[in-house]
């Protein structure tokens, strides 16, 4: 933690003005950003999309649960895998609250997953969450918005995520779709984010940038090293700063070239 000077009440008002300013600038850039988003054009969903989920199986358009718009959240949970992805999870943990104030404005909130709606719904019980969560076993839908990639791409170190190429490091990665549905039934997408695009996400880490540690991540190898799922925190929980990302059980990962005898 770094050393902070200590000063007076007047002068410790004089640098919070300063930086007052520095906050309304990146509000003000913040809203100009939300208006162009706003303003992107949108692409008509022409494939028949089809998903598990608990009232039976949907189509895209029926996700939206009558309402104009889908906020779908691609969460890193694959056939197999032993649990879902922590720091999905994380970011889930600030989901079930929000849902009647995104209803109240004609939006809905759905996580999607490659895992069957069984094993879904297993970790969702577990975890304790109540918000909407569909299967899109054996969909095109992860692989066309980008999330999820065969064991061929993984190998080859090198796939399409955040709009541009490099290696991933398992075989989903997180990231929000948005869909928006006309009167006439027709389904249009309009936004998509991933990475670090998905931080505005994260409440925790919203109030954790007001406080003199911050986030506090920089000594950490892997960022989000420290998180965990919500009911894996207790009396043991301790950091490895040396830790890098570990792949949830099952999920599949690139095979290392070259280390095969």
């Amino acid at each position: 933690m770094a050393t902070h000077s200590v000063v007076s009440r007047e002068e410790w008002t004089k640098a919070r003005l300063a930086l007052l300013e520095r906050e309304k600038e990146l509000t003000e850039l913040r809203d100009q950003v939300s208006a162009e988003r706003r303003q992107l054009p949108w692409v008509r969903i022409d494939k028949d999309y089809r998903f598990a989920t608990p009232g039976g199986t949907k189509k895209l358009g029926e996700l939206f649960d009558g309402r104009h718009t889908l906020i779908v959240y691609h969460f890193m949970l694959g056939p197999g895998w032993s649990e879902g992805c922590p720091s999905c999870s994380y970011l889930m943990d600030h989901v079930d609250g929000m849902q009647p104030h995104l209803n109240a404005r004609g939006v809905t909130f759905s996580a999607v997953s490659r895992a069957p709606l069984p094993e879904i719904d297993r970790f969702k019980t577990r975890m304790g969450w109540k918000f909407p969560w569909a299967s899109s076993f054996g969909s095109d839908f992860n692989y066309d918005f980008h999330v999820s990639f065969g064991q061929e791409d993984l190998n080859r170190g090198s796939v399409e995520y955040n709009f541009s190429t490099g290696p991933a490091p398992v075989e989903d990665l997180p990231g929000l779709s948005v869909f928006a549905r006309e009167p006439s039934g027709e389904v249009f997408h309009t936004y998509s984010g991933y990475a670090r695009g998905l931080d505005i996400l994260l409440g925790t880490y919203n109030y954790l940038d007001m406080t003199p540690r911050g986030r506090d991540e920089e000594s950490l190898a892997f960022s989000m090293a420290w998180v965990r799922h919500h009911d894996k925190y207790g009396a043991g929980y301790e950091v490895d700063p040396e830790a890098g990302y570990v792949p949830p059980v099952g999920a599949a990962v690139p095979h290392c070239c070259g280390c095969e005898s």
